[in-house]
């Protein structure tokens, strides 16, 4: 459910913006209740929409040794008046994140990078999965994706093949993140992709496999003016199940709005309301580097379910200023029943630095 640069979209006047046919600005497009997502063409890039990710997060191993990674890309669409006709002009923006969780280096190894679509540079297909800055990129095939990623510290070069049809969040597709009407995304998921690949590291190459999670995400407003930022997991459980929570904080960092939602291993689905889903901080963790203190460790109540969620390490933290204006934790986890490992997946945690902005 990562959305960094939500903070761009709360101003008060986005949603003159996105009704306005008047207006010299080019107008969003809104998301409404109804909509019928169709595979694989909504998979792809919908450019009419101010924002847009893809995220895809998940655990590795290499003879045994667990490492986390994550790999996003964000399509922008930022306000551009109808008349601008230069080829210049950043009709769309592209930002990729990815990020390495090693035990063995014991904090959170990340790069980032951005561009402006076209040019041959960066770009978002439509009706496939298909998006890249320079040689970063995320494609599809078929039930396939492939994830290509060169940092000056690590490479990660991986395969994912889904092994469950997607999983739509919210009502159809349509997810609520807040009590008015205009804030919510269309969003579904792909829990359980079966991963292959390689990671180079200090250089070694690394044969790996694991499981993952692909969240996809459209929207062109986002977080409240009343919300300062959330709390998210997407897990996968063990024997096939998965586990997508998360919920907005107010600006006392209390409950503010809820969801999420529950596949079991048959495929039946349930969608929490935003009073059955709570999270009840046990931990903290204090960054050195930022003095940003961060609930990593967490009791997640969905229903009539609870998880104990617990991090592979506390030091994933992410400094993106440079990208998205924004630091936030984001790492592994493992979740647990009655001290049990039942499930691998990620948690997010954003607006503790401070609320999201850019």
């Amino acid at each position: 459910m990562l959305a960094l640069l939500a903070g761009a979209l709360c101003a008060p006047k986005a949603t003159a913006q996105i009704t306005s046919h008047e207006s010299r600005v080019t107008p969003f497009a809104p998301v409404v209740p109804g909509y019928r997502m169709r595979f694989p063409d909504d998979e792809g890039s919908h450019p009419d929409f101010r924002i847009e990710w893809w995220y895809i997060t998940g655990w590795l191993e290499d003879a045994g040794k667990p490492l986390g990674f994550q790999i996003t890309f964000f399509r922008a669409r930022p306000e551009l008046k109808h008349d601008n006709p230069s080829a210049f002009a950043p009709r769309q923006i592209l930002i990729a994140h990815a990020a390495l969780s090693d035990p063995a280096h014991g904090r959170l190894i990340h790069a980032q990078r951005a561009a402006r679509a076209g040019f041959g540079l960066a770009g978002a297909d439509e009706g496939r999965t298909r998006v890249t800055i320079d040689d970063w990129r995320l494609q599809q095939a078929d039930t396939s994706y492939r994830a290509q990623i060169g940092t000056r510290d690590f490479s990660l070069d991986l395969a994912f093949e889904a092994t469950q049809p997607p999983m739509k969040q919210g009502r159809d597709g349509f997810s609520r993140k807040g009590p008015a009407p205009e804030s919510a995304s269309y969003y579904y998921s792909l829990p359980h992709l079966l991963v292959s690949g390689s990671v180079e590291r200090e250089g070694k190459t690394l044969r790996v496999s694991g499981s993952a999670w692909l969240d996809h995400e459209w929207s062109s407003q986002y977080l409240e003016k009343d919300a300062t930022g959330w709390d998210w997991i997407g897990i996968n459980l063990d024997g096939g199940a998965a586990l997508m929570a998360f919920r907005m904080r107010d600006r006392q960092g209390g409950h503010y709005w809820a969801g999420g939602a529950l596949r079991d291993p048959n495929g039946r689905l349930r969608i929490f309301s935003p009073d059955e889903v709570r999270f009840f901080p046990r931990r903290e963790w204090k960054s050195a580097r930022t003095g940003t203190s961060y609930p990593v460790s967490f009791l997640v109540r969905a229903g009539d379910r609870e998880f104990a969620i617990e991090p592979l390490f506390d030091d994933q933290e992410h400094d993106t200023r440079a990208s998205t204006g924004t630091i936030y934790w984001e790492g592994a986890v493992r979740a647990l029943r009655d001290g049990k490992p039942v499930g691998l997946g990620y948690l997010e945690l954003t607006g503790y630095w401070r609320r999201l902005s850019l």
